[in-house]
């Protein structure tokens, strides 16, 4: 949402959507960053610090002037109302001892009205009738006065049904673009709730339901689902089709890229969920739907969570205990946390908590642990990450997770839990091994894996500095059909663009600090490598008689001196010949 760009390419496809006969709705976020910017301005009205609201304020302020001149929008005209509604809560803030969840609520909802205004304006700068609307008057959180403020306001629940009413508002006009904002909604009181940080594919799923949507697309900054977070693992492969449960379990244990409760009702409702990306439009990405190819058990992707805190609980008096569960999660509930995973033997219960739905404020965490005192001896264990293996039948393929579980030697794994779903199997370690586990997984269930219907390319194979574009252009795409017929004669095949091994033979020898560089003769010693590289000028490093008389054989008038003889626990005899042929 933070650019022209990305603008133009929710223009183009809403242009497409409308001459296919359909009729987008928008639903959008903030700009990127503001979100945070705004949580740094609640923190700083919390700490009364003197001019700092200010300036964060001017820096908000300042995103949306420069969008809006890109986007040669009035900014000033279009933004100064909620401007002055964000300035009247700071104001009011300041003169309380706030801010109060509501109050927060308040000041990050601008994010999204702040945007949606550009946006509107520029929609209808571009030719496409466009009408604003405000989510709040259609989205009503649920009203659960157990929970304690911070949930209903900040982390609030709302439920999803046909809205007969938006809809004849829709059908009325129908050459309009409607646009709204994710994230935040209203409760009985009409008062502002958020539906948590990256809520906004939440609100499409809500709005899909009212509207009985053909499909929801979540526009995004990567093409897709992975089978594991590209930012980490580049080898990571799109996937290209999951079911309801399967996108679940994968946003619930750490995906970030689909909010965990956007899935509740597009289920529901049987509602396909298209994950697209603004920087590479032309990319199917991933489609989430009750619908997919029947490919049996398997691990469709590593997922990572961190931030974790875990709460072992030891007692022998807990065994053959009626209610000892109970009482110690009333005293969860008592807190207002919730539980995530949970292990139990005869003498401990360990669970985690995830501060994606939990306060674990210092002082809320030392009180949880005085009241678990009084049953158990109870623990902190942090901080925590949760690596999973997400797929289908996951208990069916215990016999194959054997090796896998090879990645975990020697670490300390506090609880493991295979899910009564069987779509997972989950590890609790300690945070700073998560991300080495989660690539030595990956390299061991999809190291060698071909793309199929469920398996896309390679994030890799997709991404150019950073940006997905089209995947670009290798040699053996154009001659495929040809590499195809050898592999029908024979199979494996080993095959080598001489274009590619001069390129890398180049990148070898350009760099400043090597003077000489070698080619080990054991990685293929095919007589027409051997001769390219000889014309390369580069040399040649063996490691038995064989090999030099290969490459002797292979390039007959080679200098002795670019042959390097290096082998290991050689004869007194080899080391003889070597000297004898001059290398």
């Amino acid at each position: 949402m933070s650019s022209r760009a990305r603008w133009d390419t929710i223009v183009e496809v809403v242009r497409t959507h409308r001459a296919e006969g359909r009729a987008p709705f928008l639903v959008c976020s903030a700009l990127q960053g503001i979100s945070d910017q705004l949580e740094a301005l609640c923190a700083q009205l919390a700490s009364a610090e003197p001019g700092a609201p200010e300036s964060t304020l001017n820096t908000i302020r300042e995103r949306h002037r420069a969008l809006g001149q890109d986007l040669g929008v009035e900014a000033e005209a279009v933004l100064s109302g909620e401007f002055a509604r964000l300035e009247r809560w700071v104001d009011e803030i300041q003169a309380t001892d706030g801010p109060s969840p509501r109050q927060r609520a308040a000041v990050l909802a601008t994010g999204e009205l702040l945007s949606t205004r550009l946006g509107a304006a520029y929609l209808s700068a571009q030719g496409l009738p466009a009408e604003w609307l405000d989510a709040r008057e259609f989205l009503r959180a649920t009203d659960d006065p157990h929970l304690p403020p911070r949930r209903q306001y900040l982390a609030a629940n709302c439920t999803s049904h046909a809205d007969p009413g938006l809809q004849a508002r829709l059908a009325d006009a129908p050459e309009t673009v409607y646009l709204t904002q994710g994230f935040i909604a209203s409760n009985a009181l009409d008062e502002t709730v958020l539906l948590g940080r990256g809520g906004s594919d939440t609100s499409a799923a809500h709005f899909a339901a009212k509207l009985e949507a053909e499909r929801t697309e979540v526009w995004t900054d990567v093409p897709g689902l992975f089978t594991a977070n590209p930012g980490e693992v580049p080898s990571g492969r799109l996937l290209r089709r999951l079911d309801y449960d399967e996108a679940q379990e994968l946003a619930t244990m750490g995906a970030r890229v689909l909010h965990p409760r956007c899935l509740d009702p597009a289920r529901r409702h049987q509602i396909p969920l298209h994950v697209r990306s603004t920087e590479a439009p032309s990319l199917d990405g991933t489609i989430v739907s009750g619908e997919g190819p029947d490919v049996g058990p398997q691990v469709k992707a590593i997922s990572a969570k961190t931030d974790i805190t875990a709460v072992s609980m030891d007692t022998l008096g807990m065994w053959q205990e009626v209610g000892f569960l109970a009482d110690v999660f009333q005293v969860f509930k008592h807190h207002g946390l919730s539980v995530d995973l949970m292990a139990t033997s005869e003498s401990n219960v360990t669970v985690t908590l995830d501060p994606v739905a939990n306060a674990l404020d210092p002082d809320i965490l030392d009180r949880l642990l005085h009241d678990l005192n009084r049953y158990c001896d109870a623990e902190l264990i942090d901080p925590c990450a949760i690596v999973s293996l997400v797929g289908r039948h996951i208990r069916s393929l215990l016999s194959e997770l054997g090796p896998a579980f090879e990645v975990f030697d020697e670490q300390k794994v506090h609880l493991v839990t295979q899910a009564a779903s069987d779509l997972n199997m989950s590890f609790v370690v300690d945070e700073d091994q998560a991300s080495r586990l989660v690539r030595e997984l990956h390299a061991q269930f999809f190291g060698h894996r071909a793309p199929d219907a469920v398996f896309g390319p390679r994030w890799q194979e997709l991404v150019e500095d950073g940006t997905p574009e089209e995947t670009p252009d290798v040699w053996w795409r154009e001659r495929r059909e040809a590499l195809l017929r050898l592999a029908d004669d024979e199979s494996p095949r080993y095959v080598y663009d001489p274009e590619v091994v001069t390129a890398r033979s180049d990148e070898v020898q350009g760099l400043g600090p090597i003077d000489q560089s070698f080619y080990a003769v054991k990685a293929n010693p095919h007589p027409e490598v051997l001769r390219l590289l000889e014309r390369r000028g580069l040399g040649f490093e063996c490691v038995s008689p064989g090999e030099l008389d290969r490459v002797f054989e292979a390039c007959p008038g080679l200098d002795p001196a670019r042959v390097l003889f290096q082998p290991n626990f050689a004869a007194p005899a080899e080391y003889a010949d070597a000297f004898e042929r001059g290398v």
